[in-house]
């Protein structure tokens, strides 16, 4: 099985669900980051999130539009930023990537 990761502002990752683990050790170091306010833990744990997608996962062609499980920001996204997707009613309170 495999899972569709949309990166805010880069496009889909096709994303093999053998992946979970790694992603949501990647996702919990992120979140405790923003929980800290702590500037350089966010950006190597946002910079190891999208790293670890992009290794993982294969491209989506732009010309296919499949839904996203997982939406994650953008490189180079603020803090701030990140704090508002961790908030929002849309998201589970497991992170940015559930389970």
């Amino acid at each position: 099985m495999s899972m569709i990761v949309r990166i805010l502002g880069e496009g889909q990752f096709r994303v093999d669900d053998e992946a979970a683990g790694d992603l949501n050790r990647l996702d919990a170091e992120l979140e405790a980051a923003v929980e800290r306010g702590d500037e350089p833990a966010f950006s190597a744990a946002l910079h190891g999130l999208l790293a670890e997608v992009r290794a993982k996962g294969g491209a989506v062609p732009p010309d296919v539009l499949e839904p996203s499980e997982l939406i994650l920001p953008a490189e180079g996204s603020s803090m701030a930023e990140v704090r508002k997707l961790l908030s929002d009613d849309l998201l589970s309170d497991d992170g940015l990537i559930p389970g």
